[in-house]
């Protein structure tokens, strides 16, 4: 669908990071212990958006009726303990709403120390009998790949809605009882103008929306744009515009009382997605889906990334993740700070050390003199116990990422 979520890959765009398991591996008890929140990617879409890179497939009844019932047995065997779930995309809501409610009826027995429990949504597929589903069913958050409120910049992306079903969706969303709405905003398309950005920025300030979710466009390999970036067939952004367009972006909101709190999210007071925050900090999570990733202890596993596949290793209760890495300390330490370092408060040191075991200030003392010199980074206001992206980072802040790893 869109991305808010995080790992699984780009710049900041719902990083995907969740996987499934057999029951019988010896580390499954170590994730039933540890994993505090779960993410579920549901594969299926209308059509394939020309940004898009993430791993989905086009809507089949049949083959999501497998899916489901799939998913339904691997949730049978979860604990009760998340703070939060997140079920993603792809497009959750193309689910005819017989297979919502199943899978819904089924997350229903983990919902009980729940704080956050995300749908995302697109405009097209979102409907009054779903959102009463949702609500029905203890999800108390929603969230909407509107992505523009332009015609044009939704064609080029080759969004399968309208403006007005954008509106419509939120419309609805509100009028059903969610008082926690997140919508995604993509900037930065060719040719797009600052005239443009701002109609999108002024529109959905006046929208009863909590949380704002903004990325540049990017041009992932893979990708239908990408390839038709390769072919000649438009120009990108000049990146002078697309940085300014960022500084709009932030700019706009705050007057808006929108708190900037991750590079490309902003939220109402007390309105962040602790989903994700989660992601930022490197915590455990556990993930249901083809593609989806996993982290705990250090290991990272990533599912095969083909639907049929996924089922048939499931049901055969074989190996179901493609990949599988173990991170060293020292590693997993510096992926810590490299995710960290892109909210808005940055890197605590005594939280770092807490967290990983390592002076943050030892284990990065190589790149540090450089980002401070190029005033990349800075250390808290009055205090040197904490270091945080200066307005200048945040324009870089993939450079400072990936200068910590």
């Amino acid at each position: 669908m869109k991305g808010e979520s995080l790992p699984a890959g780009r710049q900041g765009r719902n990083v995907h990071l969740p996987f499934v398991y057999r029951l019988s591996e010896h580390w499954y008890s170590e994730l039933i212990i540890m994993k505090k929140s779960l993410y579920i990617h549901i594969p299926f879409c209308q059509s394939r958006c020309g940004y898009c890179d993430f791993y989905t497939t086009i809507y089949k009844r049949n083959i999501a009726v497998s899916f489901v019932s799939v998913l339904v047995e691997q949730i049978k065997k979860l604990d009760y303990n998340f703070e939060t779930i997140y079920v993603g995309g792809g497009t959750p809501t193309i689910l005819d709403i017989d297979l919502i409610e199943k899978l819904l009826k089924e997350l229903k027995r983990l919902t009980g120390a729940v704080k956050e429990f995300t749908i995302e949504a697109n405009p097209d597929s979102l409907s009054e009998g779903k959102l009463k589903l949702f609500s029905n069913y203890s999800v108390n958050r929603i969230s909407i790949g509107c992505q523009s409120f332009n015609k044009r910049k939704l064609d080029f992306l080759d969004r399968a809605h309208s403006v007005k079903q954008a509106l419509e969706a939120i419309e609805k969303a509100k009028k059903s009882g969610f008082n926690n709405i997140s919508i995604d905003l993509i900037y930065g398309l060719p040719a797009e103008s600052y005239k443009v950005w701002q109609k999108d920025l002024d529109r959905a300030i006046k929208l009863p929306v909590t949380h704002l979710s903004a990325y540049m466009l990017t041009y992932e390999k893979g990708a239908p744009l990408y390839e038709s970036l390769r072919a000649g067939e438009f120009l990108p952004l000049a990146s002078a515009k697309a940085a300014w367009m960022y500084k709009q972006l932030i700019d706009q909101l705050a007057k808006n009382n929108f708190f900037q709190y991750e590079i490309s999210n902003f939220s109402k007071k007390k309105f962040e997605a602790i989903h994700n925050l989660r992601y930022w900090e490197n915590k455990p999570y556990i993930g249901l889906g083809p593609s989806a990733v996993s982290f705990s202890g250090g290991k990272r596993q990533r599912n095969i990334s083909c639907l049929p596949k996924y089922i048939k290793a499931v049901r055969k209760q074989e190996k179901i993740w493609e990949y599988s890495e173990k991170l060293s300390p020292p590693a997993a330490a510096k992926e810590t700070a490299a995710l960290k370092i892109r909210t808005k408060e940055g890197i605590d040191f005594s939280w770092f050390r807490q967290k990983t075991g390592f002076n943050f200030l030892e284990i990065e003392r190589e790149v540090l003199p450089l980002l401070l010199k190029q005033k990349l980074i800075k250390y808290g206001q009055g205090s040197r116990k904490r270091i945080k992206l200066t307005r200048k980072g945040f324009l870089f802040a993939d450079t400072v990422s990936a200068t910590f790893l």
